[in-house]
C-alpha cells in the first residue's frame, strides 16, 4: 500500500470511524489518487474567464446582429 493509500484510509478512520471494509473500496481508494493528480495536473490551464460560455457567447452575437 503506497503512502496516498495509508493517508486516505487513515482519514476514513478518523473521519467516520472505519476502515476500509474490503478490497473493491481499498482500490477505489488507490484510484482516487490517480483522480486527484489529473485534477492538479489541469490546474492553471483551465481558464473559464478566457472564452464566454456558449450562452454568453449567443447572447453576444445576438447583440451586434441587432
Amino acid at each position: 500500500m503506497d503512502a496516498f493509500e495509508t493517508l486516505v484510509e487513515t482519514t476514513i478512520t478518523r473521519w467516520h470511524g472505519i476502515t476500509a471494509p474490503n478490497p473493491p473500496a481499498q482500490r477505489l481508494a488507490a484510484e482516487l489518487a490517480e483522480t486527484i493528480a489529473a485534477f492538479e495536473a489541469l490546474r492553471g490551464t483551465l481558464v473559464f474567464e478566457d472564452e464566454p460560455s456558449s450562452f454568453e457567447a449567443a447572447l453576444q452575437a445576438t447583440k451586434e446582429a441587432v
